[in-house]
């Protein structure tokens, strides 16, 4: 198994995608949730700047400020075995997590994950249920990480093909 994420907007703030679980061996795509990132810049900007399109690494991350913040918010999911999600391995950018969230204010340079989501043409893109959706989708994640002891992370810039 491994996550496959399909941006399909990217305007002059944000990126819109739609995150999926795929299966190696049949290619069977299941669709998990909706995402939204920071918009895509030549140079980085340290907390503003999506992450180059390529394949990654996930990890748990047990330290940190996210950690201990979704370790009280979340306490059914997280705990000394499983930490937050981490995209690691990513060329100049470093602390990469998946996590809740509704607007670009909140991404940080990170994958927000939500079930609902409102377009970013003309106006700031909204990403709705995140709380309900992490609690939805990040057991989905770990266990496939906790079976198969790693898990990658194929990002894919549909919006440019």
């Amino acid at each position: 198994m491994r996550l496959e994420l399909y941006r399909y907007s990217s305007q002059k703030d944000s990126t819109l995608g739609l995150l999926y679980l795929v299966d190696n061996e049949t290619n069977h795509k299941n669709f998990l949730c909706f995402s939204l990132e920071d918009e895509k810049r030549e140079t980085k900007v340290y907390g503003e700047t999506r992450i180059p399109e390529g394949s990654y690494q996930i990890k748990y991350r047990k330290e940190g400020g996210y950690f201990t913040k979704y370790k009280k918010r979340f306490p059914n999911l997280h705990n000394d075995k499983r930490g937050v999600l981490h995209i690691t391995d990513v060329p100049n950018f470093e602390f990469i997590l998946i996590h809740c969230g509704n607007t670009t204010e909140h991404t940080h340079g990170c994958l927000l994950i939500g079930d609902v989501i409102s377009q970013n043409v003309n106006k700031e893109p909204f990403l709705g249920q995140s709380s309900n959706c992490y609690k939805r989708v990040y057991p989905i994640i770990a266990d496939v990480l906790d079976v198969q002891k790693h898990l990658s992370i194929k990002i894919i810039n549909f919006e440019e093909i």
